[in-house]
């Protein structure tokens, strides 16, 4: 999925949204303080095998998933984060590591941490290392209808964020 498509997706749903445009950045962390976007507010969305089965993990972009909290609140019997190889097949278009959370476009199951939640706004990667799109929390829950669970745990660095 590009850019496009994805803005194709939330006109459709008439989202409104605004779009980013950054130099290339590779850390959730790079990202939000290039655009000026707050650790907790901007998303990045973490691949992660669950009894063997695909699923995106959504956390603020200063924190971690924590992987037996997932693991608990999803009653999985094996969760583990997802290789590149296991996951790089199914996003075409996408840079790696820059996936949108939205995997009920790629049919696969999305817990977000609670924290997020609590946000008016949600920030994320759009496909690219040098794009992100931001929306309103409660418009990206209705299309994208995320589990949420309590997962996520600071990062070592993230005393540092803002």
């Amino acid at each position: 999925m590009h850019e496009k498509e994805l803005k194709e997706f939330l006109d459709e749903n008439k989202i409104k949204y605004v779009t980013v445009t950054h130099s290339t950045a590779y850390t959730a962390q790079e990202v939000a303080a290039l655009t000026h976007t707050k650790g907790k507010d901007f998303a990045k969305t973490v691949m992660v095998m669950l009894d063997g089965t695909l699923a995106m993990a959504v956390v603020p972009a200063s924190y971690q998933v924590n992987l037996t909290q997932l693991k608990e609140g999803t009653q999985a019997n094996t969760v583990a984060v997802a290789s590149e190889s296991e996951f790089r097949a199914r996003f075409p278009g996408c840079e790696t590591g820059a996936m949108p959370p939205f995997g009920n476009l790629f049919d696969m199951p999305v817990f977000v941490d609670e924290s997020l939640t609590k946000d008016l706004e949600i920030s994320f990667n759009a496909g690219s290392h040098n794009e992100l799109i931001r929306l309103l929390y409660e418009d990206f829950e209705r299309l994208v209808k995320p589990k949420v669970l309590k997962f996520a745990v600071r990062t070592a660095s993230a005393h540092s964020a803002p």
